[in-house]
Order: structure tokens, then C-alpha cells, then sequence
């Protein structure tokens, strides 16, 4: 039977204690003198304007009588301040019209549409033949979880291209774990970097158990995912960090992470602008450009799906750029004005963007499209990649404008959608489900903007910006502070039983969809105190196919 959890809002001592400071100061009702009596000697009243113990300071703007911020799963808007999530002035956060149908004012997509001329062209092409359309879930649950298994938040995933059961998640501490989402108890965790592990890429082997990692440390490293064994790429840091001796200024770190399995070739970006071509079979690096501007780091390397030619590139210098892979190692040619030789414009377009630039990724299948992720709430999408130099086809509003303490956001493609529209997305402000504050993983419609499902468990009460869908199983991993759970889609009978548990508590609507899988298991790798050693870099591995999972509720 499903199982319902409400919790009542937390009980806020605020309202108490400004209660008692209201009373705090105000002089009390004195008793009325008889006329017979002296007149008493007045004392002197001396009043102290400033910020009182009881007085509302915002921290967005730092002016008293008012405050900003999450009041339980509500988010309070500085009225000195636009809208947190659409940034646009007016209206709240809780009543922003993008907060309550994320559709409102995007453009569909042409081939969203069905009755038009280039429906009536495409199904000619296609010989008369209907496709088969793939409807998407709108009901998630967490199938199993594994608890703890970083010792630090996680930071980034990537499955494996063969094994169905196994996922790769990297760390702030720099460590890489392989996780059996399938046996739940099954993993391993590798000590790999000494600092925090940026992307994880699958490279082309035989047994695909070679796996690369770019970390802020400055390499870029091999791990075989069987053995834990490492090999050094990339160092852009020989001489390594010596306190008191190495400039912070000079240290660089790598970042975006691209691998095309068709050249056989390594790109990764670093926090100078530079992105790195690489061939595992080479020790040193092919070449290097100056792909953005110096002194940005480039956040994401993506190769398109189809023509080998093309990367994209985000970084912080508020760009995404689309380059030609046939210019990397080009002959020099004569510059114009006597300006000598010049290496020819390896890029093709650039796409401006009003702040930083999280990721951005070539859609899927036919790599006809691009999709950006933005820190100014908005997911960008390019319907054909000839429209990449003009303004998005499509501006998707969606709250994950929040870098500080957490990974950055980044919207992934469901690669197993061949219409490329299904879009998933973790969400930084909570909504109020039941009386508990979520932050849900939301998967969109990139053709539309519309929200098609919110995932979420009454369990899982963190933010998850790190989110991979499956590209063969429907299966979606979440990495969730040091924690990961993997969704799958709910039955028809799952939802009938949540609706009726609802319906037979006399529960509240909106606690009716807090419902959760009552068979999903949990594992606390946490528990263990001691984590033998795999790997001569320190890695470690646990297989405790004994021990007890634990089901239901997670602690």
C-alpha cells in the first residue's frame, strides 16, 4: 500500500519571540494619582531608534522593515527587487504567471503542430508512414537510493554505454563511484583527483570499462572502472599546489568534458578559456585554442551526435559558441594589412546570453537542435543549428538561478525521445506539497514549455541539480547532496492505490501527490565504518551483497 507522509510546517519560534519583544520597552499603564497626592517627580524617557531585536532586516538589500527569502516552501520577494524568478517587476515569486504554467509566452515548435504544411511535407517523405510517438511519464518514483556514498556533494553523472545497471558520478572531493542502481549495494568509490571532479565522459574501448574524468585540480585522467587503476592525461598543474609558493592567479583547472567516439578524440575545457584536443594514444595534447575569452572557464564540451566537424562550447564569458573541428590543426595563412600569418577561424557562430552559461548540449539523436542552460532562468533552445546566430527559437522560464553551495544546473536531453523534446531539469525554489517544502526534478517539454511531470518523494527534502535520464531504460539518476536515486515511472495501479489511501485518510488534495513507492530500497553506505582498499591511489570499493537493504522510508 502506498504510503502518505504529511508533516505539519515547523513550528517558528519567530512568532513567540516577536510577541515578547512587542512587549519589550513599552512603558505600562500607570495608576491614576489621588488628588490629594504630591505630584511625582518625572523621570527622563530616552528612546534608542535602530535596528531592534525584533526588527525584520532583508538580506537581499540589507534595509530594515522587511524580509526576503524562503518562509517555509514559500519564497518572500524583496520589494526593493525584481522577481526572483522571472526577473521581471510587477509580481512575486508566488504569484509570477512562469510559476504556475511555465508555457506562458513560448513559441511551440513547428513540429509540435500536426495539421500544418510541414506535418503534410514530412509525412510524405516519410513514405506515409506514422511514426510511433513516445509519450512521456507524468508519475515518477524513487525505485532505490543509495545514501552517503560520497563524502562530499555530487557533482556530476554518466552511464555506461553498454551495462544497464551502472552509473558513474563524480564528487567535490575528487573521487569517482560506480554505483549498480539494479543490486542498490553494489559499488565502488576511487580516490582519483585532490580536488573536485567536474565531468565524467565514457571513452571508446572494448570492454567499455574506461571511463575519463576532469577535475579542478588540472588533470584529466583515465580510470578503468573494474580495477580502479588511473592514468594522467592531462596536467596543467606539473609542479602541483604548494601553499605559500603557487599563484592562484596561474593555477588552472578543467572543466568542460567532451568525448567523440567517431575521431577518437578528447576536449576539455579549462578556467582560462583554453579548450585541450587530445588523443589517449598521444602523451601530449594535439593542440589547443583559444575557444573564449581569457580568464573564463569553459563549464561544458559537447561533439554533435552526427557530423564530427562541430563542438559546442558554454562558458562564463556569457557565450556559447558553435566551432569547426576541420580548422584545429589548419595551415597558417597570410593575414590582410601585412599582419603575417594568421590560424583561420576555427569558430562558425556564437550565441550571446545576458549572464553565465551552464552547459550546452547538441540534442541527442540528430543533433539538430541546441539547448543552453542560463543562470538568468531560462533554458534556450535552437530549433535548427542554422538559426544558432539569431535569438533563441524558444525561452523556456524555469528556476535554477542558484550556484553558491550547490553544482551548477544543467538541463539534460532524454536521449531515448527521438522528437528531441523532452527536457529534465532539477528545480531550485520548493513548492508546498502537503505541508512539506520539495525542491521536485521537473521534466519539460522542450517543444512547448509545458511541464509535463514533477518528481518528487516525500524522503527527498534536498535539491537535486544533477539529474541523467537513462538513454535506453526509463530511468532517470538523481545526485542529491552525497546521495543518489534513481527514478523509474509509476504503474497505473501505483496511482490508483495512492489516489485511494488519499481518498480513504481524508487527506488533504495537495498531499495526494506525496504518495511514494513503499517497496523501493534504500542503502546506507554511510554506515560502514571502514571502506576496504581497491585501488593503489587510495581507491576503495565495498560489495556487500549480504547485508540487508533497508526499504521504505530513508533516514
Amino acid at each position: 500500500m502506498p504510503r502518505y507522509v504529511v508533516n505539519n510546517p515547523q513550528a517558528e519560534s519567530e512568532e513567540s519571540s516577536e510577541e515578547e519583544d512587542d512587549d519589550q520597552g513599552q512603558p505600562e499603564a500607570e495608576d491614576e494619582e489621588p488628588a490629594h497626592a504630591q505630584p511625582a517627580k518625572r523621570q527622563k524617557i530616552s528612546l534608542q531608534l535602530g535596528k531592534g531585536k525584533g526588527q525584520l532586516v532583508c538580506h537581499v538589500c540589507g534595509k530594515p522593515g522587511h524580509c526576503a527569502g524562503f518562509v517555509g516552501a514559500a519564497y518572500m520577494d524583496c520589494p526593493n527587487k525584481p522577481c526572483y524568478l522571472c526577473k521581471n517587476t510587477g509580481h512575486t515569486t508566488m504569484t509570477c504567471p512562469y510559476r504556475v504554467a511555465p508555457e506562458h509566452g513560448v513559441k511551440q515548435s513547428n513540429s509540435v503542430s500536426s495539421d500544418g504544411i510541414l506535418a503534410t511535407l514530412r509525412n510524405r517523405e516519410q513514405d506515409g508512414r506514422q511514426r510511433e510517438v513516445r509519450r512521456p511519464h507524468t508519475k515518477w518514483l524513487v525505485e532505490s537510493a543509495v545514501l552517503r556514498l560520497h563524502s562530499r556533494r555530487c557533482t556530476c553523472l554518466e552511464f555506461h554505454p553498454t551495462r544497464d545497471n551502472i552509473v558513474v558520478s563524480g564528487d567535490k572531493k575528487g573521487e569517482v563511484a560506480v554505483w549498480d542502481f539494479h543490486k542498490v549495494t553494489e559499488r565502488s568509490v576511487y580516490k582519483t583527483h585532490k580536488a573536485l571532479t567536474n565531468h565524467v565522459r565514457f571513452l571508446p574501448s572494448s570492454d567499455g570499462a574506461a571511463c575519463c574524468s576532469a577535475a579542478t585540480d588540472g588533470t584529466l585522467k583515465e580510470l578503468d572502472i573494474e580495477t580502479g587503476s588511473d592514468k594522467e592525461l592531462l596536467n596543467c598543474n606539473p609542479e602541483g599546489w604548494i601553499t605559500g609558493v603557487t599563484d592562484e592567479k596561474a593555477w588552472i583547472m578543467l572543466y568542460g568534458l567532451g568525448v567523440s567516439w567517431r575521431r577518437s578524440l578528447i576536449a576539455v575545457g579549462d578556467s582560462k578559456g583554453m579548450v585541450y584536443f587530445l588523443d589517449r594514444r598521444q602523451k601530449d595534447p594535439i593542440c589547443c585554442h583559444q575557444l573564449h575569452k581569457k580568464g573564463n572557464k569553459v563549464t561544458s564540451a559537447d561533439f554533435h551526435p552526427v557530423d564530427k566537424d562541430l563542438l559546442l562550447t558554454a562558458s562564463n564569458d556569457w557565450q556559447a559558441k558553435l566551432s569547426d573541428m576541420r580548422m584545429l590543426c589548419a595551415p597558417l595563412t597570410e593575414g590582410s594589412k601585412g599582419k603575417g600569418q594568421m590560424q583561420p577561424p576555427i569558430e562558425v557562430v556564437s550565441m550571446e546570453h545576458p549572464k553565465v552559461v551552464n552547459s550546452a548540449w547538441f540534442s541527442p539523436v540528430t543533433g539538430q537542435k541546441i539547448m543552453t542552460t542560463c543562470i538568468d532562468n531560462r533554458i534556450r533552445i535552437w530549433d535548427t543549428l542554422f538559426n544558432a546566430g539569431q535569438p533563441a527559437d524558444r525561452e523556456i522560464i524555469h528556476s535554477h538561478d542558484f550556484n553558491r553551495y550547490l553544482t551548477p544546473f544543467r538541463a539534460e536531453w532524454d536521449p531515448k525521445d527521438t522528437d528531441e523534446r523532452e527536457v529534465i531539469i532539477g528545480r531550485y525554489i520548493s513548492e508546498d506539497f502537503g505541508g512539506v517544502a520539495l525542491h521536485p526534478v521537473d521534466v519539460m517539454d522542450g517543444g512547448t514549455g509545458r511541464l509535463v511531470a514533477e518528481m518528487k518523494d516525500p524522503n527527498l527534502q534536498t535539491i537535486c541539480p544533477v539529474n541523467k535520464p537513462h538513454p535506453r531504460q526509463d530511468i532517470i539518476i538523481s545526485g542529491s547532496s552525497t546521495s543518489l536515486y534513481a527514478w523509474s515511472p509509476a504503474s497505473p495501479d501505483e496511482e490508483m492505490d495512492g489516489l485511494q489511501t488519499a481518498s480513504s485518510q481524508k487527506l488533504p488534495d495537495s498531499a495526494a501527490v506525496l504518495f511514494s513507492n513503499p517497496n523501493y530500497i534504500s542503502f546506507n553506505a554511510g554506515d560502514e565504518t571502514k571502506k576496504s582498499s581497491k585501488s593503489k591511489k587510495g581507491g576503495s570499493s565495498s560489495k556487500d551483497d549480504d547485508s540487508e537493504p533497508k526499504k521504505g522510508k530513508k533516514k
